[in-house]
């Protein structure tokens, strides 16, 4: 875990680097911090509020402003709670379980698990007098889902969208120079789609602090026309203004290439705003010689936009954007700044073995580069809008993005969900393509859906009119429906549609397929095995003439140039969607990769399909002992024009290779090796040999990366492998390793690609908790006294300290007071127990079941470590301590029925960092934690000779 910050050091360290920046950035300072350390976390429960610390029982909750209650309120004591730091998934933390839903992974969540559906974040947020009369703002990029903000007791928003990002004004809710809570409750009980879809905080968090005018949030739009050998900038700005009265501003932007160099200036005279409203403001900047972002050169300019008023800067905004072209020509495809690109596409959900939904920056950009490699050059977003660090990712690394609305509608809440994601996302360079909506059955061909098609379509063109917009749909043909009113219309599989049909219908419009493929394959398995939820790998259909196999779906793709391109269905599996298996399946088995980004050979396949490097790729593996002498299937895949393959260097025969097809041979099974190589031109440019290795004789560890960042988020990528004495690794090989790491950085995640594995994926503790109830007040005139008190029948005596009387019958207090609470015996297994003392007063004395006690200090409050064997099946806690000088009713008060005073906390222990190797192949990803160094990841496994990698940290 990375050390916890105090806000405060961070607040003012990003002031004083901005002070000292600029003058420009001094007199406007737009202060935008990441807040994603030092929070608290806690599962609460989905209906029963006493497991959910009694939130929503309180007299005047949500009858009056500031009484949230339970962890909404700021008095609340959460120093028992978990630290952690964001972004966090705590549903992949969770066992695997049978009742779970197989949709979502069968992870122990949702209805039937209300104890684990819901989780609340706390953190304090400490703000100078100095920053009072700006804006502040927390930002939320992403929270699954139906999240509550609250600060400082106050209310302030619910989010049902486990997918859109929002922001929340908390300025009027502000202790400026004091002490303020964060309180998120998030519940994760019901579902949005059908995958896992994780559960927390799950993406960053920032605050931001402004002038009260300044640009709006997402509050810039950036659009390009190259004409020639210049490009013209147009700028709109939203200025708003939350003063206390009407405003008078100008706007100076500045534009600077991708070198940093400024190219370009424009100024805006004098404009005025009103109180509680903006404005928009439109400037045009020319730049000559643009330099285009492009697939091959994903080159960014930024837009600095300086809002005046009163003489200085009370506002600078950035915003990144790339000079390009698109366009979608309903005969040839896509085009990209003049010329053509065949989109080779495919569909991704946003996880990710071992780590669930809650991606570092650096894993985004890590499987980019795996897709990549694959010849990936778009990903479409399915189906909810895009985690902001991936879009940045696309940006830098020159992907090209269908950016998905997560439903279709035009109800406010859906309106609303659809025009954030086009404002926050309409600057990036790399979408090409709005999509509105994915399958929807209900009015798939029906006057309601080409009318919502429409009208979501027009909602986005007036938003960003530089880009077209598109609908998946999984059937069409009808006389209305919502590939009628799709602007770009988007086919989920050719076999569920006649396209060329619709292309004849509607020879005006371009068209993508969206979603294609649909097979299923394990990696590294070739015999199909229910027992064990495996399907082997060879492409073939998963059904009837309405699926296709990965190789037919490319060339019908590809013979057809009207056809933007292709969106297979899917980059990586994911879990959940277990098709066609249910329990003890876990994962979808359709991704062209595993979940760890493994290749599949329908990976091979696209990747001869679309790199022009010469390759060959031969499957399946060569170790079948008691298979002798008996056909195997092998299948080469290559983008060659002939490939000869051999046995033991025995030529079993020189091929042509049609263009986007593959080559067979039935070759009777021997131990040794199978060859292929590959000829272009008559010539041998490339070759590939699978081998039958010995047993498995050591792990080896290949990290993506021998260096990352010393900034607590960086991560590498370590692939774990069973190698035999030779160094080759053996493909059928399941040895459990077991890894630890030293120096600065942390496990965060392992993973194997196996769909039926029940193996953690992040061990994790969890804590449960209990408020101790009888509570019992007796009052004695001498310390001495309570002695006689400490257990027995007298710990039944007394009254409830914390009952409300009317002043006029309260008793008188005594010097000192006895108070007894009660507990049962923490049931065995759950782990460790403790129960966590707070302070209630000077030199008090704390005794359990009459014997007095020594509380370990932890967080400020004393700690008695219990053993369940030692106690009874019902526990008596005594607190001895003296009166204070004010009386003991606001003491009795503040004690929240006593949860301030003793919470008995039970710790599921975190299990062991272990991983099976499956079919000779697992991962773990280490993250820094923020300092540099040297890190070492060691992995042993009984049987193996160790293995070890060092990453360097700077």
């Amino acid at each position: 875990m990375r050390p916890l910050r105090p806000f405060s050091w961070v607040f003012w360290a990003l002031a004083l680097a901005l002070a000292v920046g600029s003058a420009t950035a001094a007199d406007g300072a737009r202060q935008r911090t990441r807040i994603d350390d030092g929070w608290r976390f806690a599962l609460g429960h989905a209906h029963d509020p006493a497991q959910d610390f009694n939130h929503g029982t309180g007299s005047f909750f949500f009858a009056k402003a500031g009484f949230g209650d339970g962890p909404a309120g700021a008095d609340f004591d959460d120093r028992t709670w978990r630290r952690l730091d964001l972004p966090h998934d705590w549903a992949v933390e969770l066992p695997f379980d049978a009742r779970g839903s197989s949709l979502h992974g069968s992870k122990a969540i949702g209805r039937s698990f209300p104890e684990n559906s819901v989780g609340w974040y706390r953190r304090e947020l400490a703000l100078p007098q100095s920053a009072r009369g700006k804006r502040i703002a927390l930002e939320f990029d992403g929270v699954f889902r139906d999240s509550v903000v609250w600060v400082n007791g106050h209310y302030l928003r619910r989010e049902a969208s486990g997918y859109s990002s929002f922001n929340v004004d908390i300025t009027d809710y502000l202790n400026f120079g004091g002490r303020n809570v964060v309180a998120v409750r998030v519940d994760a009980t019901t579902q949005e789609g059908w995958w896992y879809e994780g559960a927390g905080i799950y993406r960053h968090v920032w605050l931001t602090q402004t002038e009260p005018l300044r640009v709006d949030h997402w509050g810039s739009s950036v659009r390009a026309t190259v004409t020639g050998g210049r490009a013209d900038v147009a700028v709109d700005t939203t200025v708003r203004n939350d003063g206390k009265a009407p405003a008078s501003f100008s706007l100076e932007h500045e534009l600077r290439d991708p070198a940093g160099r400024v190219v370009a200036r424009a100024s805006v005279p004098a404009r005025r705003v009103g109180v509680d409203t903006s404005t928009d403001v439109a400037a045009t900047l020319r730049v000559t010689a643009p330099q285009l972002w492009s697939l091959e050169t994903p080159q960014r300019y930024t837009l600095t936009t300086h809002v005046k008023s009163g003489g200085r800067v009370v506002d600078s905004y950035d915003t990144p954007f790339g000079i390009r072209t698109i366009h979608f020509d309903a005969n040839a495809g896509f085009f990209l700044n003049g010329r053509h690109v065949k989109l080779h596409g495919v569909n991704n959900h946003q996880d990710h073995a071992g780590i669930g939904i809650a991606l570092p920056d650096a894993m985004h950009e890590a499987r980019l580069k795996m897709l990549k490699g694959m010849g990936v050059n778009a990903i479409r977003s399915a189906h909810h809008p895009a985690t902001p660090e991936l879009l940045d990712a696309c940006d830098r690394l020159g992907i090209l993005v269908i950016d998905e609305h997560r439903m279709m509608g035009t109800a406010p809440q859906i309106r609303d969900e659809l025009e954030r994601m086009v404002r926050r996302d309409r600057n990036h360079p790399s979408v090409i393509l709005w999509s509105v909506g994915n399958e929807e059955w209900a009015i798939e061909n029906s006057e309601i859906g080409t009318r919502l098609a429409q009208q979501m379509q027009a909602i986005v063109r007036r938003l960003d009119p530089t880009r077209p917009a598109t609908l998946a749909a999984s059937s069409s043909g009808a006389a209305e429906g919502t590939s009628v009113g799709s602007q770009v219309i988007g086919f989920n599989y050719k076999g569920q549609h006649n396209i060329d049909a619709m292309h004849k219908r509607f020879p005006e419009r371009a068209s993508v397929v969206t979603e294609e493929g649909l097979t299923y394959a394990t990696r590294g398995i070739y015999a199909d095995d229910p027992a064990r939820v495996q399907i082997a790998a060879y492409d073939k259909r998963s059904g009837g003439d309405s699926t296709s196999t990965v190789e037919e779906a490319w060339r019908f793709n590809a013979e057809r140039p009207f056809l933007a391109g292709v969106f297979f269905w899917t980059g990586f599996d994911y879990r959940g969607e277990t098709t066609p298996y249910g329990w003890p399946a876990v994962s979808s088995q359709f991704g062209m990769m595993d979940t760890t980004g493994a290749l599949k050979d329908s990976g091979q396949y696209l990747k001869a399909a679309w790199t022009a490097e010469p390759m060959v790729h031969v499957l399946p593996h060569w170790n079948w002992p008691g298979r002798e002498g008996q056909p195997i299937d092998v299948r080469v895949y290559a983008n060659t024009d002939e490939v000869e393959l051999l046995l033991n260097g025995n030529s079993l025969g020189r091929k042509s290779l049609a263009r986007y097809a593959h080559l067979q041979w039935s070759v009777p099974y021997a131990p040794g090796s199978l060859t292929a190589r590959g000829y272009q031109g008559g010539k041998l440019v490339v070759t590939e040999t699978v081998a039958t290795t010995g047993n498995g004789s050591a792990v080896r560890l290949t990290a993506d990366r021998a260096r990352i960042r010393a900034d607590g988020d960086d991560v590498a990528v370590v692939r774990v492998s069973v190698v035999d004495r030779e160094g080759r690794v053996v493909p059928t090989a399941s040895q459990r390793i077991s890894f630890e790491v030293s120096g600065p950085a942390r496990l965060i995640g392992m993973g194997n690609g196996d769909p039926g594995s029940h193996e953690a994926d992040k061990p994790a503790e969890f804590h449960r908790y209990a408020t101790l109830d009888r509570w019992r007040l007796q009052g004695v005139a001498r310390q001495d006294d309570a002695a006689a008190l400490l257990a027995g029948a007298d710990a039944e005596k007394g009254r409830d300290p914390f009952a409300w009387m009317p002043p006029e019958k309260q008793p008188a207090d005594s010097a000192w007071n006895v108070v007894h609470a009660s507990f049962a015996r923490p049931a065995a297994g759950v782990g460790r127990a403790a129960l966590f003392v707070g302070d209630i007063a000077p030199g008090q004395q704390v005794y359990l079941n009459g014997k007095a006690q020594t509380p370990r200090r932890e967080d400020g409050m004393g700690v008695i470590d219990l053993d369940p064997a030692q106690l009874s099946d019902l526990n008596t806690l005594t607190l001895v301590f003296a009166t204070p000088a004010g009386g003991t009713r606001k003491l009795f008060d503040d004690a929240q029925g006593g949860r301030r005073w003793v919470t008995l906390r039970t710790t599921t222990s975190t299990g062991p960092w272990q991983r099976s190797v499956f079919n000779g192949h697992a991962q773990v990803i280490l993250q820094s934690t923020g300092s540099p160094g040297r890190a070492t990841l060691r992995a042993v496994s009984e049987g193996l000779a160790p293995a070890a990698t060092v990453i360097e940290i700077f």
